[in-house]
């Protein structure tokens, strides 16, 4: 186990984020590795999860602790509201969907000042609280592999995998479809929000630009990718080893770091396209019963 107190700041907030990233990879992939929707907009979870942290903290005082609960719920139900329509929709126009509602929710932020500041963003008070923040980004990441874990062993998860293989015989085989895909885009959120508020009270500031940033749903729906979607371990892999790989390039070449990470990412998806898990499956290094 390693504590923070053991660590300076900068490795202090390089792990904070590596299991937030292990978090949202995880999320990500509730929806759309075990459903097959494939979700471009997964970050608007993460924006009014740490937009519900924040306002609740800086405009009416809470601990920062308790409105994590109170993110998840707000995940909830926008992930009802907007799940119902969106979720009708398949494939590419899914993606778009969501895509389009995450840029909504980012121009709502901006332009709801009265409640959201704006886009002068939230400052929240300014705190020691790295500590508190890393226990509760590990116990979330902990509560989010025991969750993916018991979805991937479970006759919930085997329901989910039967409607990314054929939505329509799953229905005519009894499944509740709807059902199914609302429960799982909801669960998703609530993850996402709760990672978003504690990454809120961690930089202790946010604007609707970066919380709404759509490189962090490419980011998680990559790391996922790499390490193998629809799987456990494989979003966790992908989540340690890409945000790793990131850090390094950025501090050796950051005037490139863009270019070979792009280049990197082809590389797997040409050589390992079902990601590093089906890689290892595939040449035989591990049994399949053993990353599901």
């Amino acid at each position: 186990m390693i504590l923070p107190d053991q660590l300076n700041v900068y490795y202090r907030s390089f792990i904070m984020f590596t299991m937030m990233y292990v978090v949202l990879a995880l999320s990500w992939n509730i929806i759309s590795g075990y459903t097959g929707y494939i979700n471009f907009g997964h970050v608007l979870f993460y924006g009014v999860g740490s937009y519900a942290s924040a306002i609740l903290v800086a405009d009416y005082g809470w601990n920062w602790l308790p409105t994590l609960i109170v993110s998840a719920g707000v995940a909830v139900i926008v992930a009802i509201v907007l799940g119902f329509p969106v979720l009708r929709l398949k494939g590419p126009y899914f993606a778009i969907a969501t895509l389009g509602a995450a840029e909504s929710f980012r121009i709502l932020a901006t332009v709801w000042d009265s409640v959201t500041h704006g886009g002068e963003g939230i400052s929240l008070p300014n705190v020691e609280n790295s500590l508190s923040t890393y226990y509760a980004m590990m116990v979330l990441m902990i509560v989010t592999i025991l969750v993916s874990y018991w979805i991937g062993h479970s006759r919930y998860g085997v329901r989910l995998n039967a409607i990314r293989e054929d939505e329509v015989a799953a229905a005519a085989n009894g499944i509740n479809t709807t059902f199914y895909k609302l429960s799982a885009f909801a669960l998703s959120g609530i993850f996402a929000a709760m990672a978003g508020g504690i990454q809120a009270n961690k930089t202790l500031y946010i604007d609707p630009d970066t919380e709404f940033f759509i490189l962090i749903t490419i980011t998680m729906k990559l790391m996922a990718m790499l390490g193998g979607k629809g799987t456990v371990i494989g979003p966790i892999i992908g989540a340690i080893l890409l945000y790793s790989i990131q850090e390094i390039v950025w501090i050796q070449v950051p005037q490139a770091h863009l270019i070979a990470f792009g280049v990197f990412l082809i590389l797997v998806a040409r050589f390992m396209p079902r990601g590093l898990v089906g890689y290892f499956i595939d040449q035989g290094w591990a049994r399949k019963g053993m990353v599901h």
